[in-house]
């Protein structure tokens, strides 16, 4: 935060040289991206993954399962009919991991993933 300041009071100082707005653009858009490529890549935090496949619900839950994730699946209504959405949190870190699973049951499997933040209960130490 000490840094922005002395870089934001620096840049009003001398804004008639468009090199510092330049070069303070730069600097915070790399800053940016590289804060951003670090964090996923250490991969703090939980990510809930949200799972609809049209015909191997069952089977990508049990190897979920197998593999010592904990599924939830929800009955849901889609354009189509019914169908089942699989429902699993676990650490950021194993997001990858839990992906190829997936896709090697169903490869069109529809899945979304976002960060959770979890509030109360239990969150198994899956993918071990």
């Amino acid at each position: 935060m000490l840094i922005w300041v002395f870089a934001i009071r620096f840049i009003f100082q001398h804004l008639d040289n468009y090199a510092n707005l330049f070069g303070y653009a730069m600097g915070f858009g790399l800053g940016n991206v590289l804060g951003i490529a670090l964090e996923h890549k250490i991969g703090f935090g939980y990510i809930q993954l949200n799972i609809i496949s049209k015909h191997f619900t069952d089977e990508i839950a049990g190897k979920l399962r197998r593999s010592k994730y904990g599924v939830t699946i929800l009955p849901g209504e889609g354009g189509t009919g019914g169908v089942s959405i699989i429902v699993v949190i676990t650490a950021r870190k194993y997001q990858k991991k839990l992906i190829q699973l997936i896709e090697s049951v169903d490869k069109d499997a529809f899945i979304t993933v976002q960060h959770s933040l979890p509030y109360r209960g239990f969150i198994r130490g899956a993918g071990k």
